[in-house]
C-alpha cells in the first residue's frame, strides 16, 4: 500500500501538468492566429494604399508629357561589335643565318619602308662572294682556252691534219665551259644577294614591335622571328552582321550598297573619319549565321591601335516615313512593343508599334503611328488603358533607357 500511493499522486501531478501545457499551447495558437489576421489586414491595406498612390485622385486627370510625332527620314543602318587590326602585319625574319650584330631601330618607333633594322655578321658572306668571283674568273679563263683550241682544230681539220672526232671534242669542251661560266655567274649573284640580306630592312612602313632576341645571338635563316611591323594607317576593322540584321538594312552587304561605315569608340564618341567597306564575304557563315565584313579607316594620328574593341555602324541608305520617340516611351507587353497615345477624349490609349533600331536616344518606329499622334513620354508606370490624362507638350529632355522597359499591359 505504501508503494502505490506516491504513484497515484505522481499520476495526478502529470495530468495537471499536461492540462496546463495544452492550455498554454491553445493560448499561443490563438495569439498567433490573431497576429496573422492582423498582418494580412495591414498588408492588404498597404497594397491598397500603394495602388492608390500610383493613381490620381478620383475625378482628376493624370498630368503627362507628350510629343506630337511627325514622319521623318532616318539612316538605314546596323551596328555590331568590331575589332581593329593593322592593314599590314608583317613578321620580320632574316633571309640568311648568322650572328646578329646590331639592332638598328628603336622598339615601338615608326619605321619606313626600306629602313635598315638589323645587321647580321657579313664576313662569311663577303668571303663567299669573293670565292664565287674567283671561280667565275677561273671559268672565264678556261673558256678562253677552249675557244682557242676549237679554232685551232677547225683550221687543222680544213687541212685534214686532224680527225673530225678531235674537232668535235674541242667543240663540246667549249660548250661545257660556257655552261659552267653561266653557273659561276649565278653563284656570284647568289653570293651578292646573300651578302645584301645581312642588312635586314623594313618591308613596310609602320610601327615596330618588341625585339625578340639579343645582339650577339645566332639566328636562323627564314625561321627566327626578330620583330613585327604593323601598318596603322590605314587601319582595318573586322565585324559581322547576322541574318536578321542584314534583312533590316536591305540584305547581304557588298562594297556597292554601303554608303559609309562609322566607328563608335569605347567612350561612346564617334571616330572622326568615316570608313569604307573593303571586304564582304560572299556567303553566310553556316556555323554562326553571319556575314563577315571588313572596313578601312584613315588613322594618321594613330588614335586607333590593333586589337581595340569598338562598334561599327554600317549605313546603306535612308528610310522615309518613320517616327522617332524617346526610348522610355516604348514598353513591352503581351501585344509586343507598345506606346501610350492620347486620344480625342484625353484618355491614354495603348498603341502597338513596330520598332526598328535605336537612333541615339530614340526608337525608330516603322509602323503603328501616324502624323499628329501624341505619344506619352512620362508617368507611364501610373497609366492604365482609358485613364484620364492632362497632356502637356514635352519641354525637358527625357532620360535615356538602357533597354525597352517591360509592362504587364494586355489587350482590353
Amino acid at each position: 500500500m505504501g508503494l502505490k500511493m506516491p504513484a497515484a499522486r505522481y499520476y495526478k501531478n502529470d495530468k495537471n501538468r499536461l492540462g496546463n501545457l495544452m492550455a498554454t499551447l491553445h493560448s499561443k495558437a490563438t495569439i498567433a492566429l490573431v497576429i496573422g489576421i492582423a498582418m494580412n489586414i495591414a498588408l492588404a491595406a498597404c497594397g491598397k494604399n500603394d495602388q492608390a498612390a500610383n493613381q490620381p485622385p478620383a475625378g482628376m486627370a493624370l498630368p503627362v508629357s507628350v510629343i506630337e510625332v511627325q514622319p521623318t527620314s532616318v539612316p538605314i543602318s546596323a551596328e555590331a561589335v568590331a575589332q581593329t587590326e593593322g592593314a599590314k602585319e608583317v613578321e620580320i625574319r632574316p633571309r640568311v643565318g648568322g650572328i646578329l650584330l646590331k639592332r638598328l631601330y628603336e622598339e615601338g618607333a615608326a619605321v619606313k619602308l626600306g629602313q635598315p633594322m638589323f645587321l647580321i655578321d657579313p664576313v662569311p658572306y663577303i668571303n663567299a662572294l669573293a670565292q664565287a668571283k674567283a671561280q667565275l674568273a677561273e671559268q672565264k679563263a678556261r673558256i678562253a682556252q677552249t675557244e682557242r683550241e676549237e679554232k685551232r682544230l677547225h683550221d687543222l681539220l680544213e687541212m685534214q691534219a686532224v680527225s673530225q672526232r678531235e674537232y668535235d671534242n674541242a667543240v663540246s669542251d667549249n660548250a661545257i665551259a660556257n655552261a659552267s661560266l653561266e653557273q659561276a655567274e649565278v653563284r656570284v649573284r647568289d653570293a651578292e644577294l646573300n651578302l645584301s640580306y645581312t642588312s635586314v630592312p623594313a618591308p613596310v612602313t609602320g610601327v615596330s614591335g618588341r625585339f625578340q632576341f639579343s645582339e650577339g645571338t645566332l639566328v636562323e635563316a627564314n625561321t627566327s622571328l626578330l620583330t613585327t611591323i604593323v601598318q596603322l594607317s590605314p587601319i582595318w576593322v573586322r565585324f559581322s552582321l547576322s541574318d536578321n540584321e542584314l534583312a533590316q538594312i536591305g540584305g547581304p552587304l557588298h562594297e556597292q550598297n554601303v554608303q559609309q561605315v562609322t566607328l563608335i569608340l569605347p567612350d561612346g564618341s564617334e571616330y572622326g573619319k568615316k570608313g569604307k567597306l573593303n571586304f564582304a564575304a560572299s556567303e553566310i557563315d553556316p556555323a554562326l549565321g553571319t556575314q563577315q565584313l571588313r572596313a578601312t579607316f584613315e588613322n594618321a594620328d594613330q588614335r586607333l591601335l590593333p586589337g581595340q574593341f569598338v562598334r561599327a555602324r554600317v549605313t546603306t541608305g535612308e528610310r522615309d516615313g518613320v517616327f522617332l520617340v524617346p526610348q522610355v516611351a516604348v514598353q513591352t507587353s503581351d501585344l509586343g512593343n507598345i506606346v501610350y497615345i492620347v486620344n480625342d477624349k484625353n484618355e491614354a490609349t495603348v498603341q502597338p508599334v513596330v520598332t526598328g533600331h535605336w537612333l541615339g536616344k530614340e526608337w525608330v518606329i516603322l509602323g503603328g503611328l501616324k502624323a499628329g499622334d501624341k505619344v506619352i513620354v512620362d508617368n507611364i508606370i501610373k497609366l492604365r488603358p482609358g485613364a484620364a490624362v492632362a497632356p502637356n507638350p514635352l519641354r525637358s529632355e527625357i532620360p535615356v533607357a538602357t533597354h525597352a522597359p517591360e509592362s504587364g499591359i494586355t489587350a482590353c
